[in-house]
């Protein structure tokens, strides 16, 4: 079942990369539904949110959009991008404005469809949502709740 806060099937889907680094050094989004943290620390280097990144599917990208709802205080959505070699990316933007902005700015990339390929349509506040760093015993446990879920997806 698709959460409807945070819009993923797997209550512990993020983060993907580096998971135990970001669940024990990263502000995270806490689902208030089902518990899912998501990331939304700015990268040091680039002055971006997780969820400003490009992403190789819209998959990935949805497991990241509440992140970017909840810092924007509206929906966002999900636009397919392609570069000039043909590679297709996706990335979250808060809206057609800011998508055109990304276009002038990147010259070799273009939107074809011009709207995003998945958005909550409403932006809904979630009063049981936090956003803050684990604790380190927090972080172990959803760590060890990731590998449980993993090992019974494979059975």
């Amino acid at each position: 079942m698709i959460c409807p806060e945070c819009y993923a099937e797997n209550a512990r889907a993020t983060p993907l990369l580096g998971a135990r680094e970001c669940l024990e050094n990263h502000t995270q989004y806490i689902c208030g539904t089902c518990g899912r943290c998501i990331c939304i620390e700015k990268d040091p280097k680039r002055k971006l949110q997780r969820w400003n990144f490009p992403f190789r599917t819209a998959e990935i990208a949805r497991l990241y959009l509440r992140a970017a709802d909840a810092t924007m205080k509206k929906p966002c959505g999900i636009y397919e991008l392609k570069d000039k070699k043909g590679r297709i990316f996706y990335k979250i933007f808060s809206g057609e404005e800011e998508l055109q902005r990304y276009l002038q700015k990147n010259k070799d990339k273009i939107c074809e469809q011009k709207r995003p390929v998945f958005s909550a349509l409403v932006y809904k506040s979630c009063p049981g949502a936090q956003i803050r760093r684990l604790t380190e015993e927090e972080a172990k446990r959803y760590l060890a709740q990731r590998e449980d879920a993993a090992r019974a997806e494979k059975e």
